[in-house]
């Protein structure tokens, strides 16, 4: 055989085979003295007498458009690992984003794994946590000075119910710079 065979042709031109066996018919393939098909020929002849207008022009795949926070994230998520990151506008590629995706499930998985080993707490828990053990201090200092002032004053030999007070006025204006502290949980 020298050429293609139908089906070979077939695949070559991206037809099924039952639209070569027409244009065979039509003659407007080339052939080969033993009936299998010049490619190059056939393919010249075929641009020559097809008109364009009735060609199936295979549909464009319809693309989402991925959201710039989902791209920012990849960007980020790659980053965190020491990947490449693409530049800016410059397109993830799908190897990127699915790199991104692995390394996604593998901190998911090994957050879960910490939360089961009780390594990690929940959110709201730790900020009830330190919510309660700030209030117990402060109220741990509110009280101090009444239970101080009597020892300091004998010590200094002044008066205690005067110690008392100054002691309160201090702790208190210290206690207000702290509230002004806010923690960020973020």
């Amino acid at each position: 055989m020298q050429g293609m065979s139908e089906r070979q042709y077939a695949a070559h031109v991206g037809l099924s085979r039952g639209a070569i066996q027409k244009a065979k018919t039509a003659e407007r393939l080339v052939l080969y003295p033993d009936g299998s098909i010049n490619a190059a020929a056939s393919d010249a002849r075929r641009s020559e007498t097809t008109d364009p207008s009735k060609t199936r022009k295979p549909p464009a795949p319809k693309l989402k458009p991925v959201p710039e926070a989902a791209v920012a994230a990849v960007g980020d998520t790659l980053r965190e690992q020491g990947l490449a990151v693409p530049a800016v506008g410059g397109g993830t590629t799908f190897l990127q984003a699915k790199t991104a995706n692995e390394v996604l499930k593998a901190q998911e998985r090994r957050i879960r794994l910490q939360k089961l080993k009780g390594e990690l707490i929940e959110r709201a828990r730790a900020l009830a946590l330190v919510f309660r053990l700030a209030r117990e201090e402060r109220d741990a200092w509110v009280t101090w000075p009444a239970r101080a002032a009597a020892l300091m004053a004998a010590e200094l030999g002044v008066e205690p119910a005067a110690m008392q007070k100054v002691l309160e006025k201090h702790v208190r204006a210290h206690l207000d710079e702290l509230a002004e502290v806010r923690p960020d949980f973020r």
